[in-house]
């Protein structure tokens, strides 16, 4: 069985990333990228299904930390005979992919195991693995191949490959697992003591910028550490070659322990764009802020009445859903979905996220061309034919499209933010017919949206459901905080949308959303009320909401989606990117002068310019 998810921590090399447990056991890594069908995939079902364990052989307790500023674990296992350190990480990639495993007598002498059970197709295929003549092991399914490289003893057993070996004070071993394809040639060894070192000076020169004295930007406040591996998270979820960021590394796991409610996240979402860029920029990270918005350009690019939701990490759109009926699920939770069908779903939010996006980094300085002005032209325009349409909304239901609010909201937010870009760069051509359309939103949502008797603007038009999407509208601007519609809404939220102190997305008991069951609570929903509270001058009350939220995270600062107040577990994807950019950017809200939601209402910068 699977641990906890919130015994797990993240290691990765910015192409790909693993999960590993507090009991040294990594269960989740998808090779050769974040997409990839899964070698290691015991986290969905067991052992079985492809793990790499490595611990004492006795019972020890553990305890973990990331190395200062870095994505590199540091596991402490210590029992009767003694205490051993556990070093896992993955270097940032070369020609290959490697995953380094050292470990180290701290005490005493222990007694150490280790099994390594490889599983490529999610779990499914046995490896073909021989020995070659200086004892590597190379293990070959398909076009796939892992070698493994140790000086550790090793032999096979059941079809895994174990080791047995004892370490005092001072000893070490290490091992090292390289991802090839099959048909090409055999990697050459690394140097894992080496590879160490420049791990760690990469890291820690990359996380070093956030605190950086002599920059305008980075953070200094009272939760630098929270917003450090915040960020590092954020640049680990990055797929170096193109600039997109995964919603998180896994899939399927459950948003209710148990239920149905189980998703692929490992593909890049439009909606997210605006407030990863902010976080960036405001953290001083231009060069990954402009990596992500070459990114969104790349994958939006085409006809404008083809644009999705998300898209794969190199701007693929054919993410075709599918069922994994061989993996058990976690804790039971079935099904265990690859691909994601949302993925084909009319969302209207998506546009006002693109013309969010593409101001704000032309507010940041970051460098534009006519290509992405005129891309941004006809993706409004095509907005002017089907804003009045409804769909599937931010939270992707699949129960039909609905007028929903929050999807007439960034309409408007399309508009707005492409108006104010043509003003900047005198292109005047639409701004009339532009205009008109915004006007005609705005009174359409204040007209259909908003319910007198709730005294707040409702989910869908004419119903009396509430969404917590709705606390972002002083955010982008469609409103101001101090309007009493506003104020109205976001007292409706907390009365109803807050469960044992978080708050949730939506009543489920509500809404047929397509999925049957409950969720947890959205972690990320709860950061925006912290901005909305900070907005309206209630900043005590955000202040202790948000150190609240801090508190969910697990050992080494992680979070994932979603959080089951009832069971207190971490529940959701994980780590999940947006819960990430929504910590980071209400750290903000506490130490600048304008807030990351400032900024986005008034559609400029917190300081006149990034």
């Amino acid at each position: 069985m699977p641990s906890k998810i919130e015994d797990y921590a993240l290691i990765g090399d910015c192409e790909t990333a693993a999960l590993v447990s507090n009991q040294g056991s990594i269960d989740w890594l998808c090779w050769p990228s974040f997409s990839s069908p899964a070698c290691m995939a015991a986290l969905l079902g067991d052992e079985e299904n492809g793990h790499w364990c490595i611990a004492p052989s006795q019972a020890a307790r553990s305890s973990r930390k990331y190395r200062d500023g870095t994505l590199i674990v540091e596991t402490t296992f210590e029992n009767d005979e003694g205490s051993v350190l556990l070093i896992d990480f993955m270097p940032i990639r070369g020609k290959y992919s490697d995953l380094v495993r050292i470990v180290r007598g701290v005490r005493g002498k222990v007694h150490i195991c280790m099994e390594l059970v490889l599983r490529f197709d999610y779990g499914r295929s046995v490896p073909w693995v021989t020995r070659l003549e200086d004892g590597t092991r190379r293990a070959i399914s398909g076009p796939d191949m892992v070698v493994l490289r140790t000086e550790a003893p090793l032999r096979g057993e059941n079809m895994k490959t174990v080791s047995e070996f004892t370490l005092s004070e001072g000893q070490s071993m290490s091992f090292s697992l390289t991802y090839a394809p099959s048909y090409g040639e055999l990697p050459k060894p690394i140097h894992p003591e080496r590879e160490l070192k420049l791990t760690t000076d990469f890291w820690t020169d990359w996380s070093s910028k956030i605190t950086a004295k002599k920059s305008e930007h980075g953070y200094r406040g009272d939760y630098t550490e929270a917003v450090r591996r915040s960020l590092i998270t954020l640049k680990a979820l990055t797929y170096a070659p193109t600039g997109g960021i995964v919603a998180a590394p896994t899939t399927s796991l459950p948003e209710r322990l148990g239920g149905k409610r189980n998703w692929d996240y490992r593909f890049c979402w439009l909606r997210d764009a605006t407030f990863t860029l902010l976080a960036l920029m405001n953290a001083g990270y231009h060069e990954e802020a402009c990596a992500w918005r070459d990114w969104l350009l790349r994958a939006a690019a085409g006809s404008p009445d083809q644009v999705q939701i998300m898209y794969g990490i190199r701007g693929e759109r054919h993410l075709l859903e599918w069922e994994v009926d061989w993996l058990l699920g976690y804790e039971g939770s079935k099904p265990v979905r690859i691909g994601n069908a949302a993925s084909n779903q009319l969302q209207l939010d998506v546009y006002g996220e693109v013309a969010d996006a593409l101001l704000h980094a032309e507010l940041a300085g970051l460098p534009s061309r006519k290509t992405d002005l005129d891309l941004l032209d006809c993706m409004t325009e095509h907005l002017g034919k089907i804003w009045h349409e409804p769909d599937e909304g931010i939270w992707e239901v699949r129960s039909g499209p609905k007028q929903f609010t929050y999807s007439k909201v960034m309409a408007w937010v399309a508009f707005d933010r492409a108006i104010k870009y043509a003003e900047r760069c005198g292109r005047n051509g639409h701004l009339k017919q532009w205009r008109e359309i915004r006007e005609t939103i705005h009174r359409e949502v204040c007209e259909k949206g908003f319910d007198r008797k709730l005294n707040s603007f409702t989910q869908t038009y004419g119903s009396k459901r509430l969404d917590a999407s709705l606390l972002l509208m002083p955010l982008v601007g469609f409103l101001p905080v101090e309007d009493t519609r506003v104020q109205g809404t976001i007292a409706t939220i907390e009365k109803n949308l807050i469960c044992d102190g978080l708050v949730q997305r939506y009543d489920t008991d509500e809404l047929d959303d397509g999925v049957r069951g409950h969720e947890g609570s959205f972690i990320a929903c709860s950061f925006w009320l912290v901005s909305a509270l900070n907005m309206c001058g209630r900043r005590t009350e955000a202040r202790k909401l948000f150190e609240r939220l801090l508190s969910l995270r697990n050992d080494v600062g992680l979070l994932s989606e979603e959080y089951d107040t009832g069971n207190q577990r971490l529940v959701g994807n994980f780590p999940q990117a947006l819960s990430h950019i929504a910590l980071v950017n209400s750290a903000l809200e506490f130490t600048r002068g304008t807030s990351p939601g400032e900024q986005r209402a008034a559609s400029k910068s917190a300081l006149g310019e990034y």
